[in-house]
């Protein structure tokens, strides 16, 4: 893996930990998690339910980003919602680390 996308997919990684905290705090159906993206630099966050974060996190190569946010050369939209995409990391690489970094795995 170059040393751009594994930059990229362990800055992803941070975020995704740090929603995994406020997930397990949140007592609100909809709450605000931090932008997954993978501009370490990114403090935008992203207005959503419980239960979106929790089909976002149903595969550990899916991540939820900012419209515009997404990195086309590492990953790819594969759906779209009110205020975010879920994008997920393409096969290869950057799959396998996003997989071995995922705190649920």
């Amino acid at each position: 893996m170059d040393p751009r996308s594994e930059r990229v997919g362990k800055n992803e990684a941070v975020f995704r930990e740090v929603n995994e905290r406020i997930n397990d705090v949140t007592r609100e159906n909809t709450t605000e998690y931090l932008c997954e993206c993978g501009d370490a630099t990114c403090t935008e966050t992203i207005q959503m339910t419980v239960s979106d974060y929790e089909d976002v996190r149903s595969d550990p190569t899916h991540f939820a980003v900012l419209p515009g946010h997404e990195i086309p050369d590492v990953e790819e939209v594969v759906g779209r919602n009110e205020g975010f995409l879920v994008v997920r990391k393409k096969a290869g690489a950057a799959a396998a680390l996003a997989t071995e970094l995922d705190p649920r795995s």
